[in-house]
């Protein structure tokens, strides 16, 4: 794939991590009148951004969190931000359960509307039941069990909310899992990118694909959005937006030729990890998931499916314990 630059971008240099944040940090943060972020830094394990869209018949939903305690945490401030409007709806931009957890919590009557795949991966998903050792301290769910989504789409739909509108898509392919979704205001001009994006953190394509997430891109800049909301850290501005997707593109192209030249020296992913240079990456918070995305890699090349325990059992490894979390 030749290289390829992005509108927008005012520097190749890629921005450095913030320093870890307390659950006292998330905020809702109004984008434009009645669209507002969930942002909960640092954007790392589990700490995902959200989002809620106002309108006249009452709120619509862009994902919940990982845990009980931070979701209570952002549906108080959505709603007294609106006013203690009714919930319309709720939007689950993939399966991943920072983003879907939280879902349990809303009122039975509220449609959750995702993709088909993603409903079918929450239901296969036992994490709340039987989580393996990976992360330290073990997440604190306070959630028993899965709500899936109840209504599905499989590549596009429109939300209302009074005079205010919602365009759902689907990239078409799978990116960073197979049930992406991205909620998009064409009238404010502001993209929820879901997991498609991260800002600051180093992303990760565990159950996805990385000639996906790559080709993602191009459709995410095609929108030419003035503020984008990613699934973990700080909001993209359209000033930012050029150089955010010129690192992603690097780094998932670096990926790829960790991977290349892994399998040609007969390494394993954990083996290639370790012996590569993370060079201008190296600097992302979670760079342990390039072992994790590596997995991915070499199940595309072999046309196998990732083995999930497996890959997670090697980023703990070359983390040198389990991974930290901050629930």
């Amino acid at each position: 794939m030749p290289e390829q630059h992005y509108p927008f971008a005012v520097s190749a240099s890629v921005p450095k991590p913030r320093s870890r944040s307390g659950e006292q940090d998330a905020r809702l943060v109004e984008v434009v009148p009645g669209v507002h972020a969930w942002l909960q830094p640092d954007g790392t394990w589990w700490l995902n951004n959200a989002g809620a869209v106002l309108g006249e018949d009452g709120a619509v939903l862009i994902d919940t969190c990982a845990t009980a305690q931070r979701t209570r945490a952002f549906l108080a401030a959505v709603a007294e931000a609106s006013a203690d409007a009714p919930l319309m709806a709720a939007v689950t931009t993939h399966a991943h359960g920072d983003h879907s957890h939280g879902n349990a919590l809303l009122p039975p009557h509220v449609p959750i509307l995702a993709h088909s795949e993603t409903r079918e991966s929450i239901l296969a998903d036992t994490v709340l039941t039987s989580l393996p050792p990976i992360w330290a301290p073990a997440p604190d769910w306070g959630i028993a069990r899965h709500r899936p989504p109840n209504v599905t789409v499989d590549r596009e739909t429109t939300l209302h909310t009074g005079s205010r509108w919602i365009e759902v898509h689907h990239p078409g392919h799978t990116a960073h899992t197979p049930g992406d979704l991205i909620a998009w205001l064409p009238d404010e001009r502001v993209l929820f990118a879901g997991d498609l994006l991260f800002h600051h953190v180093t992303p990760m394509v565990l159950t996805g694909s990385l000639e996906g997430a790559l080709r993602s891109l191009d459709w995410l800049a095609a929108f030419g959005a003035e503020t984008i909301v990613p699934g973990h850290g700080p909001l993209i501005t359209r000033e930012e937006t050029g150089t955010v997707l010129d690192a992603h593109a690097r780094y998932y192209r670096a990926v790829q030729r960790i991977a290349r030249d892994g399998r040609a020296r007969g390494l394993t992913p954990l083996q290639a990890a370790r012996d590569c240079d993370l060079g201008e990456f190296a600097d992302w918070p979670d760079q342990e998931r390039i072992v994790l995305n590596l997995h991915s890699a070499y199940a595309d090349a072999d046309a196998n499916t990732v083995d999930v325990i497996a890959a997670f059992t090697d980023a703990v490894t070359f983390h040198g314990g389990p991974l930290h979390c901050a629930l």
